[in-house]
């Protein structure tokens, strides 16, 4: 309530805010200000101003005079005759002299102005004053465009010597001002061409000597220039000391002010700074719009607080501001970010239902979430619709969908993207193909992996560390360890230096294919290189002991990993929990759960999906559901693989209202369901005799592509053999036919 007091008696008065700003452009003091109340002057009223000088050109000489005159006249006269014409007596006798001499005949008539200096650049660029008092005329005469056009003409020009130039044109437009316009906004055109060419040093000189002649630049050409400032992260600085400058000798900032610096705070890492410039704004009498929101959503956006975000977010909508497509985007990247695509894909459905329509950005960003979980049909979906609103997919897009389809083995798929994409005419970068390559090491299909990477080379493409790394760990799972040992000398031979993240690519591959003897004295040479065994290396190698039902090796593994002081992940307890669950030793793997709770480490879905498979294996469903209850108490949001798995254990145990209620879950979620969970459905409907769902779902299974089983097949083809459907039976029968007969021939051929 003081401080308000205080800005109702002394609107002037300035409030001073210290902010630290970091070691970006170096360690600055930022003033916030408050901002007068009232309009200012253009000018300023100091009595110490400099006056700007008479105009006094050198005179005609008689002869000289004479041809103006004749010029003057000429072109008065025969105003509507086009000038070559007029003026082809007066070529051979006219020069640049001339030029400012007719000007100052027929300066009261803009047009003719405008046609005569046409006329004059045609036949040899004019000098400089005559451009300067050219564009005072525009000035004067409010077209500001032709000034702005005119200013920026002459340092388009190549070669030219910019200091020199500038201290030339400052002086020849001060010289010229009081007798060819005397409109300040001409000088605001200057500056504005100098921030736009990037010349911000001469700007910021010209801001301070029309201080020097009592004039003030306009808020809207301090703007720019603090825009251009703010898009060079090295100049950051100097766009807050010239925020808090400007103030002080007069610049009333506005509304689009605060939001450019709002902007250049956030860009510096500093959200809460912003947010309070923000909370300031509006004390001073500014109303903050959709764009000072998203400004600071944005930023809160990248550093993950939610919660944040959702209060800015109602804040607006208090307010009566409608979230924009920027807006939707920070929120939607915040939301993938985070693991929490459905809540992405609500806030898309929002957006659109809204009008606005998503870009191709906001696409990918919701593509690449869904991929990173694993549910790449989801993913598929969201392209399919994205090209339907006419978005192009670009590089970056065709690039996240088909590393999904690469990490989910459905190589057929990113092959066919791949094709689609060239033929768009998009270049794949190494990302591209490195996600490609390691795809078809991951499937084993070494041939096609090393195909494209003679390709990539082929293209001029580098290969990196990452795509040398997937061919080594492909050819180590096939076992060929002394082929993938002379692709990495290769790669040195190249330059590239192997890391931590080669050699555990070599680990996995070595543990993959059986090699853990191998394996284990890899990573002793590991520590000779220089590159101490991690979190990974050993979580890989745990991985390798519990599959083979070593438990006891995988125990010791843990002890050495945790007496070296590297902390186990999440995914380290998950490989202790599978191989608890896959060695039958249920209860210990219970205990470990428990034990990840009482000490702080949250569990995912896959530490649960483990215990979930094998109670539902031993048909055992009330520990699994009482399982599946206490994940969900817990937070841990289920994943496709979870609601297959109890699909597939409920259906088996004939709840079948239970798995149909998953069922519906998971596809409103946008998860599908495998070929599996399909089958134990159906065959569970049909023992409860519940034709109608079994028959919904065969044809649900059909449209989504996948292979029923055989019984299911023979099935529905004497359900509609004795219905009369004669086509739908044949077509059955065909189906059943190629997929059955032709699938094992195609086996047997493989």
């Amino acid at each position: 309530m003081k401080s308000c007091a205080i800005f109702s008696l002394f609107p002037c008065f300035r409030l001073t805010y210290h902010v630290k700003l970091g070691t970006g452009p170096g360690y600055l003091s930022f003033f916030f200000f408050t901002t007068c109340l009232g309009e200012r002057l253009y000018t300023s009223g100091s009595n110490n101003n400099r006056p700007f000088p008479d105009y006094s050109p050198k005179k005609p000489a008689i002869r000289d005079a004479e041809l103006v005159y004749q010029i003057s006249i000429a072109i008065k006269l025969r105003r509507y005759e086009p000038l070559r014409r007029v003026l082809k007596p007066y070529e051979s006798k006219f020069r640049p002299d001339h030029l400012i001499w007719v000007l100052m005949n027929i300066r009261s008539d803009y047009r003719l102005v405008l046609d005569f200096f046409d006329w004059a650049c045609l036949r040899r660029d004019p000098n400089l004053e005559s451009r300067c008092i050219v564009i005072q005329i525009a000035a004067a005469s409010k077209d500001l465009k032709t000034a702005h056009e005119l200013t920026r003409n002459f340092w388009e020009k190549p070669n030219l010597d910019i200091s020199l130039s500038y201290a030339h044109f400052v002086e020849l437009l001060i010289y010229t001002y009081k007798d060819w316009g005397s409109d300040p906004y001409v000088f605001d055109v200057f500056f504005q061409v100098l921030a736009e060419a990037g010349m911000l040093n001469e700007a910021r000189k010209l801001f301070d000597k029309m201080l020097n002649y009592g004039l003030v630049l306009s808020v809207d050409s301090c703007n720019l220039y603090l825009t251009c400032l703010s898009n060079n992260y090295d100049r950051l600085g100097m766009a807050l000391k010239a925020f808090s400058e400007f103030l002080e000798v007069g610049v009333c900032w506005n509304a689009a002010s605060y939001n450019i610096m709002i902007h250049c705070i956030c860009r510096l890492g500093k959200i809460k700074e912003a947010h309070l410039l923000l909370l300031q704004m509006e004390l001073r009498g500014f109303i903050p719009d959709v764009v000072s929101y998203s400004t600071i959503i944005n930023g809160y956006a990248h550093l993950g607080e939610l919660q944040k975000v959702l209060k800015l977010i109602e804040e607006m909508q208090v307010k009566g501001l409608k979230p924009n497509s920027f807006t939707y985007s920070s929120i939607i990247l915040l939301l993938c970010e985070t693991g929490k695509i459905v809540e992405a894909k609500k806030v898309l459905r929002e957006m659109r239902n809204r009008g606005i329509l998503p870009d191709n950005v906001i696409y990918t960003t919701l593509i690449g979430g869904c991929c990173k979980l694993g549910n790449i049909a989801a993913a598929h979906k969201l392209f399919k619709e994205m090209q339907g609103l006419e978005l192009v997919p670009d590089l970056i897009t065709y690039t996240a969908i088909i590393s999904g389809f690469c990490q989910t083995g459905k190589m057929v798929e990113a092959r066919k993207l791949f094709h689609e994409m060239l033929s768009k005419g998009l270049k794949p970068d190494v990302v591209t193909y490195t996600a490609l390559i390691d795809g078809y090491c991951k499937a084993s299909e070494m041939k096609e992996a090393f195909s494209l990477h003679n390709h990539m080379v082929q293209m001029g493409l580098t290969p990196n560390v990452v795509t040398y790394t997937a061919l080594a760990d492909g050819l180590c799972k096939l076992g060929e360890v002394n082929t993938a040992n002379e692709l990495l000398h290769e790669m040195c031979q190249k330059g590239l230096q192997l890391n931590i993240c080669t050699y555990n690519s070599i680990v996995n591959g070595l543990c993959k294919s059986g090699n853990i003897t191998q394996a284990m004295k890899l990573m002793e040479d590991m520590k000779v290189a220089g590159f101490p065994p991690d979190t990974f290396t050993y979580t890989t190698l745990m991985d390798a002991y519990s599959k083979s039902g070593e438990m006891v090796k995988a125990h010791e593994l843990l002890r050495e990993m945790l007496d070296k002081g590297l902390q186990p992940t999440v995914v380290t307890f998950n490989v202790l929990m599978n191989g608890f669950c896959m060695s039958g030793m249920l209860e210990d793997g219970e205990r470990l759960l428990k034990w990840m709770l009482e000490k702080g480490i949250m569990p995912n879905a896959t530490t649960y999906n483990c215990l979930l498979k094998q109670h539902c294996i031993r048909n055992n469903m009330c520990v699994t559901t009482a399982i599946y209850k206490g994940m969900c108490a817990q937070g841990i949001v289920p994943d496709s693989n979870t609601y297959n798995i109890l699909i597939k254990g409920h259906s088996k145990a004939r709840n079948m209202k239970e798995a149909w209620f998953l069922h519906r879950e998971m596809v409103g979620k946008g998860f599908t369901l495998t070929d599996a969970s399909y089958n134990a459905l159906i065959k569970g409907f049909l023992k409860r005799k519940k034709f109608l769902e079994a028959r919904q779902l065969f044809e649900e299974m059909r449209r989504e592509g996948l292979l029923a089983e055989r019984e299911i097949y023979n099935f529905f083809v004497d359900v509609n053999f004795e219905e009369g459907n004669m086509e739908i039976t044949l077509e059955l029968c065909d189906e059943a036919i190629e997929q059955f007969l032709v699938g094992k021939a195609n086996n047997r051929n493989s």
